[in-house]
């Protein structure tokens, strides 16, 4: 494992935790050599997450499409910026280039690059770890949800394994080294 993806809000929210924890994940990130992919903004807690890899002499990587060059505040400072057309190319990049991901905190957009990463995994389209980053039991409600799909026969329970959870930086770190891509039979 080289580079981790990061998938994260452009806002901080409104709980004190998830800029701490954010901050603890970029510092996690570098302190363990590895190299940051992610949104390419200065703000929300992704500009808190690079911020720190930056700060603790880790490599950054912001991919960017044109259009949301004001919108998000691109960061100036990163190791490298990719510029792209559009969000799709965006995702794809990030994916490209990463060989781990972790969701912390954040809105739609979030939400949505998670469950690509996981249905991906699903589909055998890649093998990365996918971690979520539980910050102050925010990603709780969205696991109970998984837990509800397994018991209303929509998701299977084996399919749990695809990714790992963690209510801290380092457990979580630990975990996607750890991790083991589940094989699962074809339907």
């Amino acid at each position: 494992m080289k580079r981790i993806c990061v998938f994260a809000g452009s806002n901080v929210g409104a709980c004190s935790d998830y800029v701490f924890h954010a901050q603890e994940l970029g510092r996690e990130i570098a302190d363990n050599g590895f190299e940051l992919v992610y949104g390419g903004s200065k703000v929300g807690l992704m500009g808190e997450v690079a911020n720190k890899e930056l700060e603790h002499g880790g490599k950054v990587i912001g991919v960017m499409p044109t259009g949301l060059f004001i919108a998000e505040k691109v960061h100036t400072s990163l190791t490298k910026l990719i510029e792209v057309k559009d969000m799709h190319e965006r995702k794809a990049t990030m994916s490209n280039l990463a060989d781990a991901f972790i969701a912390l905190p954040g809105g739609y957009g979030t939400f949505e690059e998670l469950f690509e990463a996981v249905s991906w995994a699903r589909l055998g389209i890649h093998k990365k770890p996918i971690g979520i980053f539980n910050i102050a039991g925010y990603y709780t409600p969205l696991l109970e949800m998984i837990d509800h799909a397994i018991k209303a026969g929509f998701v299977q329970e084996a399919h749990k394994k695809l990714f790992v959870a963690a209510y801290d930086s380092r457990s979580l770190i630990r975990k996607l080294k750890e991790f083991e891509s589940p094989v699962f039979e074809n339907k």
